[in-house]
């Protein structure tokens, strides 16, 4: 289902918000001005990934270093090996819209 959730400009390029949309956190992520969503948590130990650094399409949980493809959700380094959930994000108008 479809949830307008912020207009673009609520998240600037090289930039990651999160966003409580339908029980889920989900963490928007502005790249170059591509825009991708995946679940707001760490697969390796629950933490929030808002809070880690941004760089490209890599985030990198603030906790252990873990690092995520945002495109993808694929774990891309130790400690976490299980990918994140994705989910499909685009622009309508100057909104956000995120399909959980």
């Amino acid at each position: 289902m479809k949830h307008r959730i912020a207009p673009t400009s609520a998240v600037a390029p090289g930039t990651a918000v999160a966003f409580e949309v339908a029980g889920t956190s989900v963490l928007v992520c502005n790249v170059e001005g591509r825009f991708f969503a995946i679940e707001d948590v760490c697969t390796h130990d629950g933490a929030p990934l808002d809070q880690g650094m941004l760089e490209g399409r890599c985030i990198t949980c603030p906790r252990h270093g873990a690092m995520f493809d945002v495109e993808t959700g694929a774990a891309l380094t130790l400690p976490a090996v299980i990918p994140v959930a994705t989910f499909e994000v685009g622009v309508e108008g100057d909104d956000l819209v995120v399909n959980v």
